[in-house]
């Protein structure tokens, strides 16, 4: 890792919004990626090194079958690597077992998917204070929690709305909620706007210029170039490799 500092779940790291710092809130040291198939092997990264920092608001990009989705799992906790170390904050994740990767996942990473994956038994409120539940909040305190973030994300007049009674819109807005419910040290976002109209998608985007103003730190995949304009850097993989790495001029 550089020699810039790995934040910690307690760390008091200021940031001015919308600003990175030059604090390392993820790490992927020569992260190697092998799916076995009885005799036949795929490598699907060959060698990914990457930091990034408190504050960050990054675009994956790359073509069809470049590993964006494989290193965005690795990110997630939700695949190990093959070879390699991923620290998320402090913590080296690679040698953790499925439980340990699964307490980590719920306490320090907040997912938003272009299915939006809400529970369609539960209404807008219930979706929302989920996180919690599994963290151990009273729920005195999620549900406090929860109409924040139901404030926050502007839909106060459907939080006894199943989400089969929502747009797509409203239903990303749900799950951007919910990934926050934890104050999570990362935001991953794997194509957000993907099942969206051009003005739902556009309002999303908005609420992740916000996210990154407020100074979260945001990993979104997409396959956009428009999409990726509204982020400040930019990651492209081609071959399971980094192609480039570039970042916006101050």
């Amino acid at each position: 890792m550089s020699e810039s500092t790995v934040i910690s779940e307690h760390s008091g790291t200021v940031l001015k919004p919308g600003v990175s710092s030059n604090t390392i809130v993820a790490s992927l040291n020569d992260i190697r990626k092998t799916y076995y198939m009885g005799a036949l092997s795929v490598e699907v990264l060959h060698g990914i090194s990457l930091d990034f920092y408190h504050g960050d608001y990054i675009s994956i990009m790359g073509p069809s079958g470049c590993g964006k989705s494989t290193l965005m799992n690795i990110l997630g906790c939700l695949d190990q690597p093959t070879t390699g170390k991923y620290f998320l904050g402090d913590e080296d994740t690679s040698l953790m077992e499925d439980d340990e990767l699964s307490s980590i996942r719920g306490a320090r990473l907040g997912f938003i998917f272009q299915s939006y994956n809400l529970i369609q038994q539960l209404n807008v409120l219930e979706n929302i204070e989920m996180p919690l539940f599994y963290q151990g909040y009273s729920e005195t305190d999620s549900h406090e929690i929860a109409m924040g973030l139901v404030q926050r994300v502007g839909l106060e007049d459907r939080v006894d709305h199943k989400p089969f009674e929502l747009s797509g819109g409203q239903q990303q807005r749900v799950a951007i909620a919910r990934a926050l419910a934890v104050d999570p040290l990362i935001i991953l976002a794997d194509e957000p706007t993907g099942n969206l109209d051009t003005k739902s998608g556009a309002e999303i985007l908005n609420l992740f210029d916000e996210l990154h103003q407020q100074g979260k730190t945001l990993i979104m995949v997409t396959h956009s170039d428009e999409l990726a304009e509204r982020s400040q850097r930019w990651v492209r993989l081609r071959d399971g490799l980094v192609e480039s790495d570039e970042r916006r001029s101050a």
